[in-house]
């Protein structure tokens, strides 16, 4: 549907500092990370589109299984740009984009929510915010297309935010999950639950 706010979940990286596949790792729950993730993305987007790296068969199950289309990006391993467009270029009619990680399972819906309404409500870029630190997920309105359908490289949309801070809205939320990434086993027991 033309002019709906799309969900993109980056779930393409290697997850090296982690040791194993961290997006298959089980919460204590026996949930997936990276289906947490893409479950809280959807209660807040009505299309989420995971981006995955070739040969992630299982995990692209999981993630349509959980609500999500998938699209392989063939040039993920050269960084987080290249998924980013692809999700991009996979939704050109979008009103904007809601872009979430899939190692960042523990953003509640309602952050994502928040991200979304601020760019219905008219916001040109924004993001969650929590105790005035700037996290995820972020948002980008239908404007940015071009830019981000030509990124490259490992930089994903942090070249955006940072040329264009005057138009970044941030959305207040009470959820530390906005901030807390998983790179290593330890970050699953730091505590930020």
């Amino acid at each position: 549907m033309p002019g709906e706010i799309v969900g993109i979940l980056l779930a393409a990286g290697q997850g090296s500092r982690f040791g194993s596949d961290k997006l298959l790792h089980s919460l204590p729950d026996g949930t997936p990370l990276a289906v947490a993730a893409a479950r809280n993305l959807c209660l807040a987007c009505n299309r989420v589109i995971a981006i995955l790296r070739p040969g992630s068969d299982f995990l692209a199950g999981l993630l349509s299984a959980a609500g999500c289309e998938t699209v392989i990006c063939p040039d993920a391993e050269s960084g987080m740009g290249y998924s980013l467009a692809a999700g991009v270029k996979a939704s050109p009619s979008a009103a904007g984009w809601l872009v979430a990680l899939a190692d960042m399972p523990f953003i509640a819906p309602a952050s994502h929510q928040a991200v979304a309404a601020s760019l219905r409500a008219g916001a040109s870029l924004a993001a969650g915010a929590y105790q005035g630190r700037r996290g995820h997920p972020v948002g980008f309105a239908g404007r940015w297309f071009e830019q981000l359908a030509a990124l490259t490289g490992d930089q994903g949309g942090k070249s955006i935010l940072e040329a264009h801070r005057q138009e970044l809205t941030l959305c207040p939320v009470d959820d530390p999950g906005v901030l807390r990434d998983i790179d290593r086993p330890a970050d699953l027991s730091d505590g930020l639950t």
